[in-house]
């Protein structure tokens, strides 16, 4: 399984950016799609996360009504619209997949064996 981040940069304070998280067919069949995010010096931290062709989403509470989750058609693609960035919001963004999570556990790390490269995210 190969993740495919894209989509990070630069952009001032209030401002937008759209992560991609790409994989090939059928990859997301079977798995939930979680973005997380690890700033200076602070842990990995689950963001949104999304089981494409259910619908159903979950977010941290820092980014509850900024940050919106969705798929593809084809649910090859995963993205991630970050609406009214903020400087604490700097940091490395990777999706990561897996078959273990749920609702009670999304944002835990260790429940994802696929991991993309990561794309850096910063809000001056």
């Amino acid at each position: 399984v190969q993740l495919v981040e894209s989509g990070g940069g630069s952009v001032q304070n209030g401002g937008s950016l759209r992560l991609s998280c790409a994989a090939s067919a059928n990859t997301f069949d079977t798995k939930r799609v979680t973005w997380f995010r690890q700033g200076p010096g602070k842990e990995r931290e689950g963001v949104a996360s999304i089981y494409p062709g259910r619908f159903r989403t979950y977010y941290a509470a820092s980014v509850k009504g900024r940050f919106t989750v969705s798929e593809d058609f084809a649910k090859t693609t995963v993205f991630l619209h970050m609406d009214s960035l903020t400087p604490e919001d700097t940091a490395t963004y990777y999706c990561a997949a897996g078959s273990g999570a749920n609702s009670d556990n999304w944002f835990k790390t260790s429940l994802y064996p696929y991991w993309g490269q990561g794309t850096q995210v910063t809000v001056s």
